[in-house]
C-alpha cells in the first residue's frame, strides 16, 4: 500500500509526516527552530533559513518507513490560511521541497493551508474525521492565532473555514510565551508554564475581556507583569496566566455556539495540549480535542488533506471513518 507525504514549514516547527494508506497510521518528524535564550521568536528570513538546514534532516528520518511501500502523492501547507493576502515566507520552503519531490517523481500534489492541517490533524487525533462532512466549529489557538472558525464541507478546499472570532490584540501563545519569558523560561514557553503552575495550590480568579465573539489579551500580560512586581510568586502568576487564557478560549466557544447553534467543536493548536487548560474549557461543553503531538505544528493534517484529495474514501482506512 502506498504513502501519503506531507511536509509543513510553519514559523516554529519543520514537519514531515508519512501517512500510510492501509491503516491510518502516520509517522512524523519534526524539530523546533532554534530561538536564542530570551527571544521570542524568529525574523522570517532566520526561519527560512533553518527550515532550509532541518527539512532534509526531517525527510532522512522517515526512510525507514519508506523500505517497503513507496509515495503515492505529496502534500504541503504553503500559507497560513486559506484567506486573500495570507502569506509567510517560511512556507516557501517546505512548498519548494514538495513541488521538487512531486515533479521528479511524477506524483501528485496538493496544496493547502496551515491552518487547515492543524484543524484535519485535530480530527484526526480525536477520531473525528466524520466530521468533514457536517458543519462544526473549530478552534485554533498557537503563537499566531486565538481563532474560533466556521468549518463547513467544500468541494473546493475540502473545508471552507469562516472566521467567527480571534483575539483583537496579543494570541493566547504570545501571552504564554511573554508570560514565560518575564519569569526566566526558554522559549516555547507552554510546557514549562504549565509545569509551574501545576505547582500552585492556591486559589487564583480571572476574568475574561470578550467582545461578542472576539477577545482581548493584552491586558494579560501586564496583569501578569504587575503580580511579578508585587511580589506574588511565579508559581501563582504561571496560573493566573493559563487560566485566563483557559477561560477566555471558553468563553469565546459559548458565543460561537450561541451565534451558531449547538455545533460540534473540535480544538487545535499547541496551546490546547495543555492539560491545565483543557479540562476548563471542557466543561458543560461537546468537544474533542488534538492529542498533544497532533495540536502542535505539524504535517499530519497535511497529509491527511492529501490523503482525502487523492483517494476520497476509496481506501480501507478514510472509508471506515
Amino acid at each position: 500500500m502506498a504513502l501519503i507525504l506531507g511536509i509543513d514549514t510553519s514559523n516554529y516547527t519543520t514537519s514531515a509526516a508519512l501517512l500510510d494508506l492501509k491503516d491510518g497510521k502516520i509517522y512524523q518528524a519534526k524539530q523546533l527552530l532554534p530561538v536564542k535564550p530570551g527571544e521570542a521568536g524568529l525574523r522570517q528570513s532566520d526561519a527560512v533559513f533553518h527550515h532550509t538546514r532541518q527539512l532534509p534532516e526531517q525527510l532522512e528520518q522517515l526512510k525507514p518507513v519508506l523500505q517497503n511501500d513507496t509515495i503515492c502523492a505529496v502534500g504541503v501547507s504553503s500559507r497560513p490560511r486559506n484567506l486573500d493576502g495570507s502569506y509567510m515566507p517560511c512556507f516557501l520552503t517546505g512548498l519548494g521541497m514538495a513541488r521538487g519531490i512531486a515533479l521528479t517523481q511524477h506524483l501528485p500534489l496538493h496544496i493547502t493551508s496551515h491552518q487547515i492541517g492543524h484543524v484535519l490533524a485535530a480530527l484526526y487525533s480525536a477520531g473525528r474525521l466524520e466530521l468533514r462532512h457536517r458543519p462544526f466549529l473549530a478552534f485554533h489557538v498557537s503563537g499566531g492565532t486565538t481563532d474560533s472558525l466556521y468549518c463547513a464541507p467544500d468541494a473546493a478546499e475540502l473545508l471552507k473555514i469562516t472566521p467567527c472570532g480571534t483575539s483583537l490584540d496579543l494570541k493566547a501563545g504570545q501571552a504564554i510565551d511573554r508570560v514565560g519569558l518575564m519569569l526566566g523560561l526558554q522559549f516555547p514557553c507552554g510546557k514549562a508554564l504549565e509545569q509551574l503552575a501545576a505547582r500552585c495550590t492556591e486559589k487564583v480568579s480571572v476574568r475574561p475581556v470578550i467582545r461578542g465573539m472576539d477577545c482581548c489579551l493584552s491586558g494579560l500580560e501586564n496583569q501578569c507583569r504587575k503580580l511579578l512586581e508585587n511580589g506574588t510568586a511565579k508559581e501563582m502568576v504561571a496560573k493566573f496566566c493559563l487560566l485566563t487564557v483557559a477561560e477566555t478560549v471558553r468563553a469565546m466557544t459559548r458565543a460561537a455556539l450561541q451565534n451558531y447553534g449547538d455545533l460540534p467543536v473540535i480544538y487545535a493548536g499547541g496551546v490546547m495540549s495543555n492539560r491545565l487548560i483543557r479540562p476548563i474549557i471542557s466543561r458543560q461543553i461537546d468537544c474533542a480535542f488534538a492529542e498533544p503531538d497532533f495540536a502542535c505544528d505539524n504535517a499530519a493534517g497535511v497529509a491527511v488533506y492529501a490523503a482525502l484529495r487523492e483517494k476520497g474514501e476509496d481506501t480501507p482506512w478514510l472509508s471506515s471513518v
